[in-house]
């Protein structure tokens, strides 16, 4: 009988050590993590670069853009009409411009003529068929015509000079209208998911208000806080684990990159828990993590360094 007792009581003990080791090895398997924190993206506030009604805004809440897409416009008859206008300057302006060589033509005719004449007397005074004060008088001739032909070059000279810098003055003007023609066209800046849409097709808008706020969801990043023991562990650059949390013993390891640590130390957020919970001073970190469409913003997540 002792010795049946004997045999129970070795078995439950084995039993008991049995439940134990699994215990401690399902403990053990847990993945660790020594901080944790919220998952973040890159968002930017798209603003109106212009005045006007919008005519044109087709998205919605939720909607992926790509970078660089046209996803509206602002009315800008006005300054079209005001382009217009100031391309007919333009061309008023170089119809006034003159033909220098043609202006001048007449002059330079008569001066040869003029030098032509000059010759056949310089010939007629050495055969003294011609008197010295005649040569004279066309040499006289020939130099008011040559003055006069300075004087209407340079006449004509400031006459384009300033018609191409009144051009010059309009055409800046033309490129200030096509500037702000351009910043009419609601552009995407990156690509990502349109989180707030803060205006509306038929709305009245102005230069630097808010039309819509977008996120780079594809990038996301992983705020953490770790401990001042822990920093000398991390640096930029390096690989780590990260671990979402999707509720109650549901997690997915993801790979990280760290990208950013403070410099600066803070008192650790009431909403995040480190691996020392008697730690009052944190330094927050960043890592980079590239989503597969089930991470989300404001997302719990922890950070494993030990990989």
């Amino acid at each position: 009988m002792r010795t049946f007792k004997t045999k129970i009581n070795r078995s439950v003990q084995f039993i008991v050590i049995i439940v134990v080791l699994m215990l401690q090895s399902c403990g053990s398997s847990k993945k660790h993590s020594d901080a944790s924190g919220t998952f973040e993206a890159t968002e930017v506030i798209v603003s109106a670069e212009a005045t006007g009604k919008i005519l044109a805004f087709d998205i919605q809440e939720g909607q992926t853009l790509e970078a660089n897409q046209n996803i509206g416009y602002i009315d800008s008859l006005q300054l079209y009409l005001k382009k217009k206008q100031l391309l007919t300057n333009v061309k008023s302006a170089e119809s006034r411009r003159p033909d220098i060589r043609k202006q001048i033509a007449a002059l330079e005719e008569q001066i040869k003529t003029a030098q032509n004449e000059k010759k056949r007397f310089e010939k007629l005074v050495k055969a003294n068929a011609a008197n010295q004060k005649q040569l004279d008088d066309i040499n006289a001739q020939i130099a008011v015509l040559e003055k006069q032909l300075i004087a209407q070059q340079s006449t004509l000279t400031n006459t384009t000079t300033g018609i191409s810098e009144d051009v010059s003055g309009v055409e800046l003007q033309v490129e200030q209208l096509n500037d702000q023609l351009k910043k009419c066209v609601i552009m995407n800046p990156i690509k990502g998911t349109v989180l707030v849409k803060y205006a509306e097709q038929n709305e009245m808008t102005m230069q630097g208000k808010a039309l819509y706020k977008i996120a780079d969801t594809e990038n996301m990043l992983l705020r953490a806080y770790i401990t001042s023991t822990q920093l000398n562990k991390l640096k930029i650059g390096q690989t780590v684990k990260v671990l979402s949390d999707f509720g109650e013993n549901d997690t997915k390891e993801y790979k990280g990159t760290i990208v950013w640590i403070s410099s600066k130390a803070e008192f650790t957020p009431k909403t995040i828990q480190t691996k020392d919970e008697r730690a009052n001073l944190v330094y927050a970190v960043k890592i980079a993590v590239k989503n597969d469409g089930l991470l989300k913003i404001g997302m719990y997540g922890e950070l494993s360094i030990e990989n």
